[in-house]
């Protein structure tokens, strides 16, 4: 098989890699570090010095620390303590306290840039903080927050090529044993980078329809 027909022929199984174990893996780890992340901007914005302190050193743990290291703490390490975790769970883990670590600075940014008057408006008409956050912050704070999260999304899409590091078979896994297999390692890496790229244009196209859903909630 010359190169061009191992070119083409790769795209099909890299690119059904991406849809059934790549996406999959960064959709989940990002829906659970993005909880992460809301839970830790509360607390670093929060008025209680403990909480606030533990969000700042989460954060700076998460953000001063290599993601393949996180990635070898959870699978490699954890086991001398006695908690052996799977490939596919240990890359989760570490991808969503990962994301929640950098997006938890994306949110807390979003959440203080609303006026402090949409705080007073909602709390002049009976609104505890907790529902002002629900039904007026957070709204106007998502319109903020899309275009750095989806950022951090299509970023993390490439990074779950790190799992393969762990034994996860994921798209580049896919690709390192078709190169392996033909020995022609520039032209498998190469369709691999297609396929990571198309991905992410479809992302991109997928966050600027977001970014014009959620502006008819910015207030004007």
């Amino acid at each position: 098989m010359d190169g061009w027909e191992l070119f083409l022929s790769s795209l099909g199984p890299l690119a059904l890699a991406g849809i059934t174990a790549s996406m999959p893996l960064a959709v989940i780890s990002f829906a659970l570090g993005l909880v992460i992340a809301i839970g830790i901007a509360l607390m670093r914005i929060s008025r209680n010095k403990a909480l606030s302190t533990v969000a700042r050193g989460y954060i700076s743990v998460i953000r001063g620390t290599p993601l393949l290291v996180q990635l070898f703490v959870i699978f490699y390490g954890m086991p001398s303590i006695g908690l052996l975790v799977d490939p596919w769970p240990s890359a989760i883990v570490a991808f969503s306290l990962n994301v929640g670590g950098y997006a938890a600075e994306v949110v807390r940014a979003a959440i203080l840039s609303v006026p402090k008057g949409q705080w007073e408006a909602a709390y002049t008409v009976g609104m505890g903080r907790a529902r002002t956050l629900r039904r007026v912050i957070l709204p106007q704070a998502a319109r903020v927050s899309v275009p750095p999260l989806s950022n951090t999304f299509i970023s993390l899409v490439k990074d779950t090529s790190l799992a393969s590091l762990i034994l996860v078979t994921e798209l580049f896994r896919i690709a390192e044993q078709i190169a392996s297999a033909s020995q022609k390692f520039m032209i498998v890496y190469l369709a691999a980078a297609l396929v990571y790229w198309v991905i992410c244009l479809v992302l991109s196209g997928g966050q600027n329809l977001l970014e014009k859903r959620l502006d008819r909630h910015v207030a004007r």
